[in-house]
C-alpha cells in the first residue's frame, strides 16, 4: 500500500475519532446541571436515575460502569493482567531439592499452609514463593530468610507471631510481596526492614501494631507502592513517618485510633492514588491537608470519623479525584462549592441521600434513600405512599367511630367509658400524624431532594413528630392504667382498690402531662438534644446512628426500653394472671361446657389484646437493640416500623377495647333495633296518612260516612301503629 493513501486512511480515521469525541462532549455539555447523558443518545437522565439497578435509558447506559473500581481495585486488576496464567500449566513439577512434607511444592512455590509449623521450614534456597499461612509461628528469628535470597512473595498471615527480630527479614533482598496480617506483632523495631529494598506490597491487617517505626517507615522500602495497615492501633501519623514513602501509591490505614493528622503529613506522597482514613477518632483535619495529592490522589475515604466540621476548601484542590467517601459524617454546613473543583468526581458517598443535591454534577451519588425517602419523594415507593393514607383513615374513623358510640350509649361503667374515649382521643393523634406526612409526601413530590433538609429542620416536622410520641406514650401509659384496673377488678374482686372519679380524673391527667412532658422536653434544648424528630424524612426517633448526640440516644433509650418495655412486660403479666385467676374460679363451675366456652372467649380476648400489644411493641425494642449495637439495619424496615407497626395499637385499639366487646355489641343491636322500630313507625304513619288523603279525595260528593267510621276516627288511631 502507497505511503499516500496510509495518510489519507490515519487522517480520516482521526478525523472520525475527533467529530465521536466532540459530539459526546456536546452530548454531555448540553445536558442541564444533575442530569447525564445515555451514551451516544441525546436523551439525559437525573442523577438519582444513575446505577440505581433499574434501566432506564433505552440502552442502559445509566447502569454501565458503575462500579467503584478506582483505587487499589484498578491497580490490582491490572497486576493480575500482568501475570501469565499459561505459567502454571507447564510448570507443575517441583524445582526444589528440600521442602517439608507435609507442604505442597510447584516448580519454586511452596505452600504450607495450616500444618502447625512452629518455625521457619528448612527449604532450598532457589525458593521464589513461600506460604506459611495459618500455623503457630510465634517467634522470626534473625537471619532466619537470609538463605533465600531467591524469595520473591512472603505469606505469614494467621500466625501467632509476637515478635520479629530487626534481622528477621535480611538476606530478602528481591522479595516483592510480604503479608504479616493477623498476627500478634504490637511493635516493630527500627530497621527491621533493611534488606527489603525491591519491597512493593506490605500487608499488616489486624496485627495489634501500636505505632510505625521511626524515622522513617520507608527507608529501607524505596519501591513500596502499597501499605496496608488496616485494623491497627495506630495513633500517630504525620511528616517524618512516611517522608520516604514517595512511591506509594495505596495507602490504607483505616480502622486504626488516629486521631490527629498534621498539615504536611502527605506532603512526599506525590504518586498516592488511593488514601483510606475511614473508621477512625479524627476530629479535625487541616485545610490543606490534601493539597500535595492534588495531581495523583483518585480516591480519598474518610468516613466514619468524628469529624465535627468540613471546610468548603477541603477538597478544592483535588481536581483529579474520582471517588469521595464522606459517609457517617455529618455535613451542617454542607455547600454546592464544596464540590463544583472536583470535575473528575465519579462516584461519591454521603451518611445522608439528601446531600446529594450538592454534587449535582456527580454521576453516582450513595445512598440514594435511606430506606424510608428518597431523592424524588418524602416515602420512597408507592407501597408506603398508598399505606400511610390507609393506616391515618382506619386510625381516625375507628377512634372516632368509638367516641361518637360510646357518647351515644349508655355504659354500664362511666368511668371505664371514659377512659376508653381518652384512649381513641390519644390514638386519634397518630392517625392526624400520618395524616401529615402523607400531606407533606404529596407537597414535596417529586422534589423532595431539594426540600429535604429543610423539612427535617422545620417547625412542622418537630411538631408532627412531637404529636407521634405523645399519642405513642399516652397510649402505651392509658393501656397500662386500664389493665391493672382491670386486674384489680378480676383477680382482686372483694378489694376496695377500684377507682373512683376523682382519682380517675386525676390518673387521666396526670398521664396526658406526662406524656406531654416526655414528648416535649428534646425540644427545650437543642444544645442537647440536636434535631431530635428530624432524624429522618417522617420525623420519628426510632432509629439510633452514630451521630446522634448522647443525650438524645439515651433519651429514647430510656423511653423505648425503660417506660414501654416496662409498661409491656406489666400488661403482659397482668393478662396472664387475669386468665389464670378466671380459669381458677371457673374449675368450680357445674356446667362444663359453658364454662370451656367461656374459658375460651376469654382466652381469646385476652390473646389478642396482648398480641397486639406484642407486635406493635417487639419489633420497635428490637429495632432500638440493634441500633445501640450499631448493626446496620436497612432504612425499609424503618419505614415499616413507623409506617405499619407503630399505628398497630393506636388502629386496633377501638376494636379490642370497644367494637369486640359483648356489652357494646348488646347496646349497639339495641340502638339499631330501636332505631329501625322508630323508622318503621314513621313509614307506617306516613303511609297511613297517605291512605287516609287519597281515600277522602276518591270520596264522592253526596257519600256519607257511616257512624262506625265516623266513631273510630274520634277515638283515636288504629293501635297497630302506636
Amino acid at each position: 500500500m502507497d505511503l499516500p493513501v496510509i495518510i489519507l486512511l490515519l487522517h480520516l480515521a482521526l478525523t472520525e475519532i475527533k467529530a465521536l469525541l466532540t459530539s459526546r462532549v456536546a452530548l454531555t455539555s448540553g445536558c442541564p446541571l444533575g442530569h447525564f447523558p445515555c451514551g451516544n443518545m441525546s436523551e439525559c437522565l437525573p442523577q438519582a436515575l444513575q446505577c440505581n439497578g433499574h434501566k432506564d435509558c433505552p440502552n442502559g447506559a445509566d447502569e454501565r460502569r458503575c462500579g467503584d473500581n478506582i483505587g487499589w481495585a484498578d491497580l490490582f486488576g491490572q497486576t493480575l493482567q500482568n501475570a501469565n496464567p499459561m505459567e502454571q500449566y507447564f510448570l507443575n513439577e517441583c524445582l526444589l531439592q528440600e521442602y517439608p512434607e507435609s507442604c505442597d511444592c510447584i516448580h519454586t512455590d511452596v505452600e504450607c499452609v495450616e500444618v502447625n509449623l512452629q518455625d521457619v521450614p528448612s527449604l532450598s534456597p532457589n525458593v521464589t514463593w513461600l506460604s506459611l499461612r495459618s500455623n503457630e509461628i510465634r517467634v522470626l528469628s534473625d537471619l532466619v530468610f537470609s538463605e533465600y535470597s531467591a524469595l520473591e512473595r512472603l505469606f505469614l498471615q494467621n500466625n501467632s507471631l509476637q515478635h520479629i527480630s530487626k534481622n528477621a527479614f535480611s538476606g530478602l533482598h528481591n522479595l516483592k510481596r510480604l503479608f504479616l496480617s493477623e498476627n500478634l506483632i504490637a511493635s516493630l523495631s527500627p530497621g527491621v526492614f533493611r534488606d527489603l529494598y525491591q519491597l512493593e506490597w506490605l500487608s499488616m491487617v489486624d496485627t495489634l501494631l501500636q505505632q510505625l517505626p521511626h524515622p522513617s517507615f520507608c527507608q529501607h522500602m524505596p519501591a513500596l507502592d502499597w501499605l496496608d495497615l488496616e485494623g491497627n492501633q495506630i495513633q500517630n501519623l504525620n511528616f517524618s513517618i512516611l517522608k520516604t514513602c514517595s512511591k506509594l501509591e495505596v495507602l490504607l490505614l483505616m480502622d486504626n485510633r488516629i486521631r490527629r493528622v498534621p498539615e504536611n503529613t502527605f506532603q512526599s506522597l506525590w504518586k498516592l492514588a488511593e488514601l483510606n482514613l475511614s473508621s477512625n477518632r479524627i476530629k479535625e483535619l487541616p485545610k490543606n491537608t490534601f493539597k500535595s495529592l492534588s495531581k495523583s490522589l483518585l480516591k480519598l475515604n474518610i468516613s466514619h470519623n468524628s469529624l465535627l466540621r468540613i471546610d468548603p476548601s477541603h477538597f478544592s484542590h483535588l481536581t483529579h479525584l474520582q471517588s469521595l467517601a464522606l459517609e457517617g459524617i455529618e455535613i451542617p454546613d454542607i455547600q454546592t462549592k464544596m464540590f463544583l473543583p472536583m470535575k473528575n468526581l465519579s462516584h461519591i458517598y454521603f451518611e445522608k441521600f439528601q446531600y446529594c443535591s450538592y454534587a449535582p454534577h456527580v454521576r453516582s451519588c450513595k445512598p440514594n434513600t435511606d430506606g424510608i425517602s428518597s431523592f424524588e419523594d418524602l416515602l420512597a415507593n408507592m407501597v408506603l405512599r398508598v399505606s400511610v393514607w390507609v393506616m391515618a383513615f382506619i386510625t381516625c374513623f375507628g377512634n372516632l367511630l368509638v367516641i361518637g358510640m360510646r357518647s351515644l350509649i349508655r355504659a354500664e361503667n362511666n368511668l371505664h367509658a371514659v377512659c376508653i374515649k381518652v384512649l381513641c382521643c390519644a390514638d386519634c393523634l397518630m392517625g392526624v400524624y400520618l395524616f401529615f406526612v402523607g400531606v407533606f409526601d404529596v407537597k414535596f413530590r417529586g422534589q423532595y431532594n431539594r426540600n429535604a433538609l429543610l423539612w427535617m429542620e422545620s417547625m412542622e416536622c418537630r411538631t408532627i413528630g412531637f404529636l407521634a410520641m405523645l399519642s405513642s406514650e399516652v397510649s402505651v401509659l392509658l393501656l397500662t392504667y386500664l389493665t391493672l384496673e382491670k386486674f384489680l377488678v378480676i383477680v382482686f374482686p372483694f378489694s376496695n382498690l377500684r377507682p373512683g372519679k376523682l382519682q380517675t380524673g386525676v390518673v387521666l391527667a396526670s398521664i396526658w402531662l406526662l406524656g406531654f412532658i416526655i414528648a416535649a422536653v428534646p425540644l427545650m434544648n437543642e444544645d442537647l438534644f440536636g434535631n431530635y424528630y428530624g432524624r429522618n424524612g417522617v420525623c420519628f426517633p426510632l432509629h439510633s446512628d452514630r451521630q446522634e448526640k448522647a443525650t438524645a440516644r439515651g433519651y429514647s433509650t430510656g423511653i423505648f426500653l425503660g417506660l414501654n418495655l416496662v409498661a409491656f412486660l406489666v400488661i403482659v403479666f397482668s393478662y396472664s394472671s387475669m386468665f389464670y385467676s378466671i380459669y381458677k374460679t371457673g374449675i368450680n363451675a357445674t356446667d362444663l361446657r359453658s364454662r370451656l366456652h367461656r374459658d375460651v372467649a376469654v382466652a381469646n380476648r385476652f390473646f389478642f389484646i396482648v398480641f397486639s400489644d406484642a407486635l406493635c411493641w417487639i419489633p420497635i425494642f428490637l429495632v432500638k437493640v440493634l441500633s445501640l449495637l450499631e448493626v446496620e439495619i436497612p432504612g425499609t424496615i424503618s419505614s415499616w416500623v413507623v409506617i405499619f407497626i407503630l399505628p398497630i395499637n393506636s388502629a386496633l385499639n377501638p376494636i379490642l377495647y370497644t367494637l369486640t366487646t359483648s356489652f357494646f355489641r348488646e347496646q349497639v343491636e339495641l340502638l339499631l333495633c330501636r332505631w329501625q322500630r322508630r323508622h318503621n313507625l314513621k313509614k307506617d304513619r306516613k303511609s297511613l296518612t297517605s291512605s287516609t288523603i287519597f281515600m277522602e279525595t276518591q270520596r264522592a260528593p253526596s257519600y256519607q260516612p257511616s257512624a262506625y267510621i265516623q266513631q273510630a276516627s274520634l277515638t283515636g288511631p288504629d293501635p297497630r301503629y302506636a
